[in-house]
């Protein structure tokens, strides 16, 4: 029998945040919602030996959780499309390792879609630990607005409210064209359809080519029902090889859907 619901956690060495967001889902999620939970393993390499042993062990506390070893790093959109063969559920979540839960967001993103069949991916209220909503909702992306996010940020605030939607009314669900992918309900027949993310990105802006290809033949929307906290590091910003990863993907991203530059 079909689960309700499955999600996916891909893992990099960050087991620690990866328990506690299972721990918090598993506390808020309702019993009634039947779910798998896979994570995928991206980094078990043998520096991480005994972390993942300890990680491992602590999976098995929970009967819905599935580890699975990608034996090698597949970057996010990769370790994410692991699983799509073995998906045989209603709705699927791309959950980042960061998230925590504070209520059962998933009771109502799943109500909300149901009752709303024209909707493909709702992404929920994202706020931080101090409950401030996060620039997470966007508009299709330009290179202008990527040179401003990347080099410029302080420099064009009018420019940075306008691309991350600070003039809608988040009291009331709307379509977005762009929502980061820390946290996504995706019909699962959709996600199949779509075959899941181009795993060609390695890492960055998988997800707003997952939002393009969904809002082309469905509607990606913020429901403002539901919420979740995401702690949301930006390693590009600190990393030298993780700013290669994100230019990258810039360069695949606007290659692929054509080099808008305002």
């Amino acid at each position: 029998m079909s689960d309700r619901l499955s999600v996916c956690i891909v893992a990099y060495h960050n087991y620690d945040d990866i328990e506690n967001a299972i721990r918090t889902m598993e506390k808020y999620t309702s019993s009634n919602i039947s779910k798998k939970v896979y994570v995928v393993d991206n980094g078990n390499t043998p520096d991480v030996e005994k972390e993942n042993k300890e990680f491992v062990h602590f999976l098995k506390n929970y009967p819905d959780v599935i580890y699975v070893d990608a034996k090698k790093n597949l970057g996010f959109g990769g370790g994410h499309n692991k699983v799509l063969q073995y998906l045989d559920s209603e709705y699927h979540c791309i959950m980042n390792p960061d998230i925590l839960f504070f209520e059962d967001a998933f009771k109502s993103i799943l109500r909300y879609m149901d009752d709303n069949k024209q909707v493909g991916m709702v992404i929920p209220n994202i706020v931080d630990e101090q409950n401030h909503r996060q620039l997470v909702y966007r508009k299709e992306l330009t290179v202008f607005d990527m040179f401003i996010r990347m080099f410029a940020k302080n420099l064009f605030p009018k420019r940075i409210a306008s691309h991350t939607l600070q003039d809608m009314d988040y009291s009331k669900p709307f379509q977005v064209p762009f929502g980061q992918g820390s946290f996504l309900v995706i019909r699962t027949e959709l996600f199949k359809q779509i075959n899941g993310f181009d795993d060609r990105f390695f890492m960055y802006l998988e997800d707003a080519d997952l939002c393009k290809r969904v809002n082309e033949v469905s509607k990606l929307m913020y429901y403002p029902g539901a919420s979740v906290i995401h702690k949301w590091e930006q390693g590009s910003h600190k990393n030298r090889q993780l700013f290669k990863y994100h230019v990258q993907s810039m360069k695949y991203y606007f290659n692929k859907w054509g080099w808008k530059w305002k």
